[in-house]
């Protein structure tokens, strides 16, 4: 990739994240927990970072509204029709991450 030049990185850049949003949107019974647990983000967390990348050069993108892009519906509406509630398995998983996480941030701490 260090052979293109800037603009054509950052097109092809954005047409992996618009694949990635349509890939996630094809796999709705794919849970927020279920991708914290494996990959430690989750849709949630791609509006967050749209946001922030949005504040880094000067714009104003809304929370929410970065979150009906990624959801491609608001989010309310998204969560009645697909978010399940966490499984006991998949709350013990994700705490377990967590603390792993945590362990991982004492230790390079030390």
């Amino acid at each position: 990739m260090q052979h293109l030049d800037d603009s054509t990185r950052i097109e092809l850049e954005a047409a992996a994240f618009r694949r990635l949003l349509r890939h996630l949107d094809e796999h709705k019974e794919v849970q927020n927990i279920d991708l914290m647990i494996l990959a430690d983000f989750c849709r949630n967390c791609l509006s967050k970072w749209l946001v922030a990348a949005a504040e880094e050069r000067g714009e104003s993108v809304d929370y929410e509204a970065a979150r009906e892009y990624v959801y491609g519906m608001p989010y309310s509406e998204w969560k009645t029709k697909y978010q399940a509630d966490a499984t006991p398995e998949q709350q013990a998983a994700f705490e377990a991450r967590q603390q792993e996480k945590k362990a991982a941030r004492q230790d390079a701490d030390s």
